[in-house]
Order: structure tokens, then sequence, then C-alpha cells
């Protein structure tokens, strides 16, 4: 008995995980796979006759509807993206293959879910920039900033300034109390550098426990030093209970500032870590007062 692939098909398509959508000239969902529920949380009777742009992103409808022109005109696509919104208000990632089908007067297209994957995507770029421990910028990303900061600063004339930070007797932290406490300080540590800056600032960690803060377009150098004794300040807050009464270890901060000490990103790191040395040596972990220093 010949098989009726007519009547088939359409049970195939219900079948199917990704979600096939049949949408006509005036963007109105004429047919709708059963997969349509877990992808939006509507169900094929919810959708079919209303708008499909009624479900889009935002953000993402303009060029959507620019997408949608081209497969009208022809073109199509098998790896366009955009985010649609869920009946229950949350974002789903969608993948999408589509053409424009003359004969039938609509366009098809198949939607995939890939949050997940965008979300691993996203990650993935976050740990490329990102120290895994304290989600400071990492080395990589600050170096990139400096750049463009320095670059920026050479354009409008004007200057920044770049803190070198190194925790003082740190490895008697991990030695003592072990490196899981450490690491636990480490956050602590980056958590409160980060309260003391600007959003255009950067902290970084540069690695181990040495920390940098690049700071662009800074007004005077007494802002700077107002700033270092902000950080030392809030170093020098006691830990919590929950740190079973340790103490908060010191740091020693070395400062640079750009043109003055130097107008390339490696002797400028080179300086403001020599000075957190001469720092270290000469200041110990005191909160240092920078009132009778030179202003420029």
């Amino acid at each position: 008995m010949p098989i009726d692939l007519q009547a088939l098909y359409p049970k195939l398509i219900h079948l199917m995980l990704d979600t096939v959508f049949v949408v006509d000239r005036d963007n109105q969902i004429v047919f709708v796979s059963d997969a349509c529920e877990a992808l939006l949380g509507y169900g094929a009777d919810e959708l079919t006759g209303t708008p499909i742009t009624d479900y889009i992103h935002p953000d993402d409808l303009a060029v959507t509807r620019a997408s949608i022109v081209r497969v009208m005109n022809g073109h199509s696509h098998v790896d366009f993206r955009n985010r649609y919104i869920r009946k229950d208000g949350g974002v789903v990632h969608i993948l999408w293959a589509a053409f424009w089908s003359e004969e039938v007067g609509a366009r098809i297209g198949v939607a995939r879910d890939v949050t997940a994957l965008r979300q691993a995507e996203d990650e993935l770029r976050f740990l490329a920039h990102h120290d895994p421990l304290t989600a400071l910028t990492n080395r990589s990303l600050f170096n990139q900033r400096m750049e463009s900061a320095l670059r920026a600063a050479q354009h409008h004339q004007s200057t920044l300034a770049l803190l070198f930070l190194d925790i003082n007797d740190f490895k008697g932290i991990n030695d003592v109390h072990g490196h899981a406490m450490g690491d636990r300080i480490l956050c602590t540590i980056a958590r409160r550098l980060e309260r003391c800056v600007r959003e255009t600032d950067t902290v970084a960690r540069m690695g181990g426990d040495e920390f940098t803060v690049l700071l662009p377009g800074i007004q005077s150098h007494d802002a700077v030093y107002a700033k270092v004794e902000q950080i030392l300040a809030a170093m020098a807050e006691p830990l919590g209970a929950e740190f079973g009464g340790i103490k908060m270890p010191s740091c020693s901060v070395g400062v640079a500032f750009y043109p003055k000490d130097a107008e390339d990103a490696d002797t400028l790191l080179s300086h403001a870590d020599g000075d957190m040395y001469r720092v270290k040596k000469q200041r110990g972990a005191q909160l240092i007062s920078f009132k009778h220093l030179p202003a420029e």
C-alpha cells in the first residue's frame, strides 16, 4: 500500500523539535508547528492570525524588519539571529533559516532555540577578558583599555593616571590560612577597589596579588592622590566575622601619570610598578598622605 505523503507531512512537521512558521506578506502568522509552545510559551492557536512582529524583542525589531525585506526579495538566509519575548516575559535567542515561497505567497522559517548556546558564548567572551577568580578585567583587556585611553589622552591633550597595587605579605595568608581563604580575601579586595572608582575607570587583576587601576580623564594630581588615600582607607577596613578574625592585609600603591612619567603603556606600567616598590620599601603599610607632595 503506497504511503500518503500529503497526509504524513503535517505530522512530520509537528514532530520537529525546531518550530516551523509560515508568515504572509503582512507579517501575519498563518501556520506554526506545535513546537512553538516550548519555544515561546504560546500554543499554535494563540499565535495563528497574529503579527509575528508582536513577539520580537523591541531592540531587535529594526534589524529583523530589514531581514524580512531581504527574505521577501528572494535572499534566503540560514544564520539570522534575533530575540523574541516569551509569554512568561522571558527572552529567547532564536537562530532562523528562512526563505520566501512565491508559490505559497508567504515566507517559511524554521526557528531554533539557541539561548543556551548564546549564554555559553557570552560566558566564554567574559572569561576571555576577565579574571576567573575575581571577575575583574584581566591583563589582556586592561592592556587594550590602557592603549585606548592613551590614544584618547593624546588626541584630547589630556592626562590619565595609572595605579599599581600590591598586597603586603599576602603569601603569609596563603601559607597560614590556605589558598581558599586567600582567594576569598582577593575577591573582597576586588569588590573594595570597584567601590572606590568611577564607571569610566578600570580595575584589573594582573595576576597573583597585583592589581591595577586606570584613571582616564583625571583632573589633577591631587585628585589621584585623594583616590589613593580612598583606596588605602577601604583596604584598612576590617574583614567580617565570617573570616574568623583574620586581619585584612594592607597594600602598597604606586602611581604613574601620562604624559609626565611616560607616554606609552609599557613604560607607564613599569613606572607605576617601580613607584609601588618604592612605597612598599619606604612607607610600608601606613595610610599615606600626599598633601606634602608636589601637585605637578
